[in-house]
């Protein structure tokens, strides 16, 4: 389908009416979540527990191409993203709200498909979809808000915590989702031949949340793990995860970590397709996994006698160094801040919306 084509001539379904008419053939209207669902000036949550929320954009030419994603791909990922951040912090995900700008040429088999990539990934979860808005745009615009409650037995994890001599941990490939921007950027939709795992990883991304629930579980007699997912790649998360950052700082100044970080991240710990990116394009190829956004996989640190089950209970998790009381991070005997080309992504740097 070609996304920028204009539809001839609008269906009489093509009507607000309509629209949430094919977006209920996707999304049930009851959930053991809700007493009250879409349909209302609001839903009414059955909030029994405290609930984790968090609620993203996803929008074009910024966070996505209708050069190569699909609708299916775009829905998925427009809902994966915000379910990522409840692994985040160990909550199990059970509704969600969208709304959706819509532009001239999106028709209703471009909306089915969307819908049917979004209900995929909540089907998969138990996640009812409870409401939201709609409205014309010059470009599509999908912002999500996601709610989950803590695991049983389990509470919800944070950032925060961490402390000397701890273990850094990931629970999946770094680096594989900026490979597959780059390639997709490059080759388009052929690039899923010659580079398949990198390319799921940027079009459909998989929340870690089994993952995020056994840790928040693993904490739960002990000292919690601190926790939080990589969405803007581990030159810009790990001072986060560490506290390094300004957002206790700002309003806590003596709130602000000591901390530092030493990585070890050889070769043999990154996926065959980042190694073969780094070599054909000349580049380090630790210094990629480094910058790699979007990877989706869970970041944090532990205490060491913590890590054997995990090692045991989650398949994927890696150990990538330890924390230290010296502040300044550390790879492989390189100090990262000396890397001043090595920012990771932010959304306000220049051209940070382009490739």
């Amino acid at each position: 389908m070609n996304a920028r084509a204009l539809p001839e001539k609008r269906p009489a379904e093509w009507s607000e009416d309509g629209i949430l008419a094919c977006l209920s053939r996707h999304f049930p209207l009851t959930h053991p979540s809700l007493l009250l669902g879409r349909g209302d000036d609001c839903a009414v949550l059955k909030a029994g527990r405290p609930l984790a929320v968090s609620t993203d954009l996803f929008l074009e030419d910024t966070h996505f191409r209708g050069a190569y994603f699909t609708p299916e791909d775009m829905g998925y990922k427009a809902l994966a993203v915000n379910v990522s951040d409840l692994a985040g912090c160990g909550a199990r995900p059970q509704g969600f709200t969208l709304c959706l700008g819509l532009p001239a040429w999106a028709d209703m088999a471009w909306l089915d498909a969307f819908f049917g990539g979004m209900a995929q990934l909540a089907d998969s979860r138990n996640m009812v979809l409870a409401g939201g808005d709609l409205s014309r745009c010059d470009k599509l615009t999908v912002s999500v808000t996601v709610w989950g409650e803590p695991s049983d037995p389990g509470d919800f994890l944070v950032r925060g915590g961490s402390m000397p001599g701890d273990i850094l941990f990931v629970t999946g490939p770094l680096g594989l989702a900026r490979v597959g921007l780059s390639v997709l950027e490059s080759h388009g939709r052929k690039a899923l031949e010659s580079w398949p795992a990198a390319c799921a990883a940027h079009l459909r991304p998989r929340p870690h949340v089994d993952e995020g629930l056994m840790l928040a579980r693993a904490g739960f007699n002990a000292r919690p793990p601190a926790l939080m997912d990589i969405s803007d790649g581990i030159m810009r998360d790990l001072p986060r995860l560490l506290g390094l950052t300004g957002e206790l700082s700002a309003t806590c100044p003596e709130k602000r970590s000591g901390l530092g970080a030493q990585i070890v991240l050889a070769r043999g710990q990154l996926h065959p397709e980042v190694l073969r990116h780094a070599e054909q394009k000349g580049k380090n190829p630790v210094h990629e996994a480094l910058l790699g956004g979007e990877d989706y996989c869970l970041l944090g640190s532990c205490a060491p006698d913590m890590l054997p089950p995990l090692h045991a209970a989650i398949p994927g998790l890696t150990s990538i160094g330890v924390v230290t009381d010296g502040g300044g991070i550390v790879c492989n005997h390189e100090p990262l801040d000396s890397l001043a080309s090595m920012r990771g992504f932010d959304h306000f740097e220049p051209h940070a919306g382009e490739s």
